[in-house]
């Protein structure tokens, strides 16, 4: 028998309990059960079992505590539940990763969702734990290969950067998050999927990502039909399965769709366990709660590797300032934006590079590569100034060289700017510099 299933027998059995403590239930209301006969061995965020006679057994999670009693937001319909009925404390939740869940798609308790065996591994983890210390992480590292030339150039990423996704609904978030995780350089791949529609997921894995991408990759995934406990997990157990393959040496990408519905799932169950709302409806725990999953990605220490991450965001109406979209962009290093605009006149991935930033610049480029950059970006800035003149046929060639140059790159540029690359970066800031070439010298001033 091969040593790893040896292994992942043996964290079976180890994970066995031989007996439970038994409450009962005292009250059921809209979405919730209270629970007691635990005190005393229940804690926050423990799981619990609810047995009715005749009925499937329903699993639930500990939200609040009082006394003797503890309220219960279950992950399942309450039907067939009444007073009195068993509650068996099960522990509180962890989740074991292991090297062999890599090609597999799991649920947020580390469960296969592909209909094949899968085995814990041998260490659990818990679903939140501290970052690497502050003062003894690493830096950014180096510049990553990513397939795509406007992230090889305009937009670079480095090992250990964390990066946000800003994007509306239908603007191509899934195919460039897909893309991302086909190529771009990493050992260890892990999705996120918190709160996607059932239908999709089977066809993200086999069609979207495909065999190429699943071969390095762990998708983790809660449909939106499961409960905001699962929904709010399922980024909770990807960040932990990416610190599982970091704490073993190797450079992990990390991409989460969506912490919008990552926050949603958190408000449902604070406001279930008594928290107040606050700004738009989010209880005040949400800033904490965004910050400090953003905050376990990065570099490592040590020997450990890197996790660099994708972390997307639903913007409905391109609102950056609505607070999920606030919250993170104030701790990640740059975002990327994707315009509508942009999507419905063809061009994928529909990047607005001027509202988009990464702040691994200029240390992640040389002096010649910043100079490439700053005039890519002077030259579509210019054109987007004076697009809507340029469009209502107000604007007289010759009256401004910036503009006539702007004009003459922008095609080149914006072809570019969807252009895959199936070199190097070299090749990618090669192509850049041609086009600006072709369109003459930089405009003084």
């Amino acid at each position: 028998m091969r040593d790893d299933t040896m292994d992942g027998l043996t964290a079976e059995i180890a994970a066995v309990t031989a007996c439970h403590w038994i409450g009962s239930v005292t009250a059921i209301n809209r979405g919730g059960v209270t629970v007691t006969g635990l005190d005393g061995a229940a804690s926050l965020g423990d799981l619990v079992q609810i047995e009715p006679a005749g009925a499937p057994a329903v699993q639930g999670e500990i939200v609040r505590l009082s006394g003797e009693a503890a309220a219960i937001l279950p992950y399942g319909p309450l039907d067939g539940v009444s007073v009195g009925d068993p509650v068996r404390l099960l522990a509180h939740p962890m989740i074991a990763p292991a090297d062999g869940w890599i090609g597999r798609i799991v649920d947020p308790y580390g469960r296969p969702l592909d209909g094949r065996p899968l085995f814990r591994g041998p260490c659990p983890r818990p679903y939140r734990c501290a970052p690497p210390a502050a003062a003894t992480r690493r830096p950014l590292g180096a510049r990553l290969e990513t397939g795509m030339a406007v992230f090889n150039t305009l937009l670079p990423i480095v090992r250990g950067q964390r990066l946000g996704l800003f994007a509306g609904s239908g603007v191509g978030k899934s195919m460039l998050l897909a893309d991302l995780a086909r190529a771009m350089q990493a050992d260890v791949v892990v999705l996120g999927l918190v709160g996607e529609r059932g239908r999709e997921l089977r066809a993200f894995t086999e069609e979207v990502l495909g065999p190429s991408g699943m071969a390095r990759s762990v998708v983790v995934a809660a449909t939106s039909d499961q409960s905001a406990l699962s929904r709010r997990r399922a980024a909770l157990a990807a960040m932990t399965v990416a610190e599982h393959f970091r704490d073993r040496g190797l450079q992990v990408l990390l991409l989460i769709d969506s912490i919008t519905r990552f926050a949603e799932a958190h408000r449902e169950v604070a406001l279930a366990g008594g928290e107040a709302a606050s700004l738009r409806g989010y209880p005040p725990s949400t800033a904490h709660m965004i910050m400090a999953l953003a905050e376990r990605a990065g570099p490592g220490a040590g020997e450990a590797g890197d996790i660099t991450a994708i972390f997307s965001v639903l913007v409905a109406g391109s609102d950056m300032e609505e607070p999920v979209a606030d919250i993170l962009r104030g701790v990640l290093d740059g975002h990327v934006v994707l315009d509508r605009r942009i999507a419905e006149r063809g061009r994928f991935p529909a990047i607005d590079l001027l509202r988009s930033v990464s702040r691994s610049l200029p240390a992640a480029a040389s002096a010649a590569e910043n100079a490439l950059i700053a005039r890519a970006r002077r030259a579509l800035g210019t054109y987007d100034r004076s697009e809507m003149m340029i469009q209502a046929g107000l604007y007289a060639a010759g009256s401004d060289p910036g503009i006539d140059a702007a004009i003459g790159l922008w095609p080149a540029l914006d072809a570019f700017l969807a252009e895959a690359e199936i070199e190097d970066t070299a090749a990618s800031f090669a192509r850049l510099a041609a086009i600006l070439e072709a369109g003459g010298p930089p405009p003084q001033g």
